[in-house]
């Protein structure tokens, strides 16, 4: 990072009399849930050049409890600044993402994190070159390395950029952080760190490759948090809760917008009368009625049984532009809706089936769901 301080030296009165500002981002609530030990907090460990820029990239995301600057994935113990800035140490310069998963998942991390780097980039990052400066995502296990190998996948295929993406998934072994001036260098040092991520030129790649989508991933985790919140007289349990009480795919499907296997889930080829309910808040979401065969292996849906229990919104991750579909008091991530179905809505709500749970019709009075009965008469 000497090259920083070439650009601090050089353009520092240029940016003042600009006037760049600070935006802080982190909220009071973020700072004081830092402070607390919370088992349920996952990590997120990602290197993308310089950790000033990537450490200020994440604190901005609702549900990042914190975010620490430091040195990740080398062999020499507790290292120095100026020894990994040698190159010698085959530490990358990282930052380290303290996370709720209740609030924001692994995955959106991920989304927020390619948007703010060159990812094609091989031998540094912008101004800074060298192996330290290579970005990589540290996975600290399976689940994580399957959602980053997803991730990275969707990104090449959206032809986002001109060259294939390049940042390596990589197991976590170690995280040093780094010295106490490195930590929220963008708060404590503002003119100084606007004027190193101006001239680098991070946020002019920013700007060229994703423009008004750069920020997307903060306005849906906030929108997220908004709908997890609006569930009236239904208390979502807590994450540790969820683990226990769904499977590994039911978890990924509704907390970390995962997706199921076309044709090989449980109700795609289901024909039996009944409801659909949310898996973990037990909300009525859509009926057989609704249902029909859509080729895509996926259940699929004209209409929502009962509206107001779910939620529809724009979303922009896999890098594209599509609605995706929660349930209001859970904030279960269902599916997607499309414009592409039959009369009389020409709609097709593509659920997961192990976001839902299905109530054949002759259970429905017994477990309170009588009230739907009468579309079977």
């Amino acid at each position: 990072m000497i090259r920083k301080l070439a650009y601090i030296t050089l353009t520092g009165v240029l940016l003042l009399a600009l006037g760049f500002g600070l935006s802080i981002y982190s909220s009071s609530e973020e700072q004081a849930m830092a402070d607390n030990t919370n088992t349920n907090y996952e990590i997120a460990t990602l290197a993308g050049g310089c950790f000033w820029c990537v450490e200020s990239d994440m604190e901005k995301l609702p549900g990042v409890i914190k975010a620490v600057s430091g040195y990740a994935g080398g062999s020499e113990p507790d290292p120095s600044y100026e020894l990994v800035s040698s190159g010698s140490t085959g530490h990358r310069e990282s930052v380290q993402v303290t996370f709720d998963p209740e609030r924001i998942s692994y995955a959106r991390i991920l989304d927020h994190y390619w948007r703010h780097f060159d990812p094609t980039d091989t031998g540094g990052s912008f101004g800074d070159r060298g192996f330290q400066y290579t970005s990589a995502i540290f996975y600290h296990n399976e689940q994580q390395r399957e959602i980053a190998e997803a991730s990275k996948r969707s990104l090449n295929d959206s032809g986002r950029f001109d060259k294939p993406v390049v940042t390596p998934l990589i197991e976590f072994t170690t995280f040093y952080p780094a010295e106490g001036y490195h930590q929220d260098y963008y708060k404590h040092n503002p003119v100084r760190y606007k004027t190193y991520r101006y001239f680098s030129g991070r946020d002019k790649f920013v700007e060229n490759h994703w423009g008004d989508e750069a920020d997307d991933v903060i306005e849906a985790a906030r929108d997220t948090a908004m709908v997890t919140a609006a569930g009236g007289d239904f208390v979502k349990p807590d994450d540790a809760t969820l683990k226990k009480n769904l499977t590994p795919l039911q978890y990924k499907v509704t907390q970390q917008e995962g997706t199921e296997p076309p044709f090989n889930n449980e109700y795609w080829d289901n024909h039996a009368e009944g409801i659909y309910v949310d898996i973990v808040s037990g909300e009525a979401l859509f009926s057989s009625t609704d249902k029909y065969e859509s080729g895509t292996g996926w259940p699929s849906f004209t209409a929502p049984l009962v509206p107001d229990n779910i939620v529809e919104k724009e979303d922009r991750s896999l890098f594209s532009v599509r609605t995706e579909v929660r349930s209001k008091a859970a904030g279960s991530h269902l599916g997607h809706v499309f414009d592409d179905g039959p009369q009389p809505t020409g709609l097709r709500y593509c659920m997961n089936s192990a976001a839902l749970r299905f109530v054949p019709k002759d259970n429905m009075e017994a477990e309170g769901y009588g009230e739907f009965l009468y579309l079977f008469d």
